[in-house]
């Protein structure tokens, strides 16, 4: 790995490619952490989409100086036929049915309307440090794959590790922003609950050896967010519409009045 930092069209070229990767996985962990955090306490949810962000950036890095050693889980420990597994392969599909679980069982609770606010000290100390876990373990999935990549993509660290701190920083501040966007538009959610869905088969596909361009996977998602985005867009105009001829129409007791003022002009 290198540590100098020698400016160049292809480096820098590099690094934005880099730095999307990170944006892009940064989002799934906002839209994850916003799920898991939207289950606390509100004076608890802040706390821990900065806390998971945080220690999520950190776990980052931190494999990102084990990268030598992160490619060798690439190699296989044993085969199943004639499909090899490596470490890294059991941790996609291990992460990859741990997200489905998780989706599928926030899909029931908004499909079946149970979803229960967390109370009691004790049961929220406990929550509290089950979201974290599970922000954590997700990130591992996520950081194992990016790290991967990265390293395909160049040996210098420093390219690397800021491509990480600034999206990161990016994520963690507009993290406020999109846990409030998600949860107060319930087809967002399910929206971003299918997005989990999409990249949890992706996860689970590619542990199996089976190759899938991820173009494949966020292009559709990209459009399905437009189409969301013009949605969200036509409903607000309507409900604005809808409020300006509430305001513009008369009353039943400005009628009652226009109606007496008349008659009594006739008489």
């Amino acid at each position: 790995m290198e540590f100098d930092l020698p400016l160049s069209p292809d480096l820098i070229a590099v690094f934005l490619a880099l730095f999307l990767l990170e944006v892009v996985l940064g989002v799934d962990n906002v839209i994850f952490i916003s799920i898991l955090a939207g289950k606390l306490p509100q004076h608890q949810q802040a706390r821990a989409r900065k806390l998971g962000l945080t220690l999520a950036m950190l776990m980052r890095i931190v494999l990102i100086f084990f990268a030598g050693w992160i490619i060798t889980l690439t190699n296989d420990l044993f085969h199943i036929g004639t499909l090899g597994f490596s470490v890294k392969d059991l941790i996609l599909i291990a992460g990859g049915l741990f997200l489905l679980f998780k989706a599928v069982q926030e899909i029931h609770h908004k499909l079946e309307g149970d979803d229960t606010e967390v109370q009691g000290p004790g049961v929220v100390a406990t929550t509290f440090g089950a979201v974290i876990v599970q922000i954590l373990a997700l990130d591992l999935v996520f950081s194992l794959d990016s790290v991967i990549t990265a390293v395909g993509m160049t040996a210098n660290m420093i390219v690397i590790i800021a491509a990480v701190l600034i999206s990161f920083s990016i994520m963690l501040f507009a993290s406020g922003a999109i846990f409030a966007f998600v949860n107060r538009h319930p087809t967002v959610k399910m929206l971003a609950l299918s997005f989990l869905l999409l990249i949890a088969v992706f996860l689970i596909a590619e542990g199996f050896g089976i190759k899938i361009d991820k173009a494949l996977i966020y292009g559709p998602m990209a459009f399905a967010i437009l189409v969301e985005t013009l949605n969200l867009a036509a409903r607000a105009r309507a409900d604005k519409r809808r409020a300006s001829r509430a305001v513009d129409a008369p009353t039943t007791s400005d009628r009652s009045s226009l109606e007496a003022e008349s008659d009594g002009a006739l008489s």
